[in-house]
């Protein structure tokens, strides 16, 4: 039996009679089919970096555990028996065949300890995103997909390979009360309470990057004023939980790795 299929089967060997204890395993199984799923999305939209970066999400239940891409696959290779869990520090949890990787967890796990709604982190090199972050403008407020991210965006200057503990507080304290975040000189970060909801703010964030680079091409941009900008970030629904947060784009995304390949469930 797989861990999958062990997670979503109440009476395997050595289950507890918990009922809440079922509940979450249950709960955990279907959070592994979605991220796994979600992985493989990534490899679709050509967002993925080799066998690096990561999408990490809380696992349900008291303890502060995550699930992470096995570390030495392709994102095509990832499957809900193998992700890993790990806690804060990025140590293993329970047995599997595959090992995370400790550093690259070091940004995740700032936010995860500090950010009660951030059960999901992402974390992208997109030519795109990297190239607005390597600007000195930064994400400028001139198209369609920019203007709905008015006051959401935050930045934290390059400090180098995200490897120390110690760069963790600093980060937090540049990102505020935003759940977006422009790395310079890196990346693009975006945190959410669901898969769904942070995968919707990076799109969206990452699309404006996509267009701004291509804007470039034609010289100085058309802005868009703050005032118009800050009603069409109040008018964009697609981030909102009353009107499911991405969860409809994200499923439909789904469908599409399904057809592609439907070994991520295994």
């Amino acid at each position: 039996m797989s861990d999958v299929a062990a997670l979503l089967n109440p009476h395997h060997a050595g289950a507890s009679h918990d009922p809440h204890r079922h509940s979450d395993a249950h709960d955990e199984a279907a959070l592994r089919v979605q991220l796994a799923g979600t992985y493989r999305v990534f490899a679709m939209l050509g967002w993925s970096e080799l066998i690096y970066n990561h999408i990490t999400v809380r696992v349900p239940g008291p303890q502060r555990h995550f699930l992470i891409n096995p570390f030495g696959l392709h994102y095509t290779e990832v499957r809900a028996s193998n992700l890993v869990k790990i806690d804060l520090d990025g140590n293993v949890i329970g047995n599997t065949a595959y090992r995370a990787n400790p550093a690259g967890f070091v940004v995740h796990a700032a936010l995860h300890r500090a950010l009660p709604d951030a059960h999901c982190v992402m974390h992208t090199h997109t030519t795109a995103g990297l190239a607005v972050a390597c600007s000195q403008a930064g994400l400028e407020n001139s198209n369609f997909y920019s203007a709905q991210l008015h006051g959401m965006v935050a930045y934290h200057d390059f400090e180098g390979i995200t490897i120390h503990d110690d760069e963790g507080p600093r980060l937090v304290a540049n990102l505020g009360d935003r759940r977006l975040m422009i790395l310079r000189n890196h990346g693009l970060l975006s945190m959410g309470s669901t898969i769904a909801q942070a995968f919707a703010r990076l799109w969206t964030l990452n699309r404006a990057c996509e267009i701004q680079l291509a804007t470039a091409a034609f010289g100085a941009p058309r802005m868009i004023s703050d005032d118009i900008a800050a009603r069409c970030t109040r008018d964009s629904l697609q981030f909102d939980p009353r009107h499911g947060a991405g969860q409809d784009v994200l499923d439909a995304l789904l469908r599409q790795v399904e057809r592609i390949d439907p070994s991520y469930k295994e």
